[in-house]
């Protein structure tokens, strides 16, 4: 069944609704961990740092997953655009880190505003290093 992957993701109504569903759901979720960890302007944007570092993880264990379970068609494919690109596109937020970043530099912390930037960064690396390795130990074999 081939003809769902010879379009681009992009042309696949179907995937086009996955992607808004699952970025809605990502969003959701974004706001709910803002809203849970709150912070002044000049404060540490604890919410964002968050979100941004379990979506790194679970992209680069999502990523590494769909890579070892085969090619990127069918299934896979539709998990890699909805749940990659959707659900965990929205869930992390590289516009807030920006927007906090500067604030802070205007709340009169710059070396806050830096140390927040390189950490989250850091952190995001790492985090998306740490899912890729966690998902290169789980057994090829195994179905959830």
């Amino acid at each position: 069944m081939s003809e769902p992957d010879a379009r681009p993701a992009h042309r696949s109504p179907s995937l086009l609704l996955g992607v808004l569903l699952g970025g809605s759901a990502g969003t959701a979720l974004r706001w709910a961990a803002g809203r849970a960890l709150p912070h002044e302007a000049s404060g540490w944007p604890w919410g964002t740092l968050l979100v941004n570092a379990v979506g790194a993880l679970l992209l680069g264990a999502l990523l590494e997953a769909l890579v070892r379970a085969g090619p990127d068609v069918g299934r896979r494919r539709a998990l890699r655009v909805v749940l990659g690109s959707g659900l965990l596109g929205g869930l992390t937020t590289t516009s807030a880190l920006a927007l906090e970043t500067v604030r802070l530099g205007e709340a009169g912390a710059p070396a806050l505003a830096v140390a927040y930037a390189a950490t989250t960064l850091v952190v995001g690396v790492a985090a998306a290093a740490a899912g890729v390795a966690l998902a290169a130990r789980w057994p090829r074999g195994r179905r959830s």
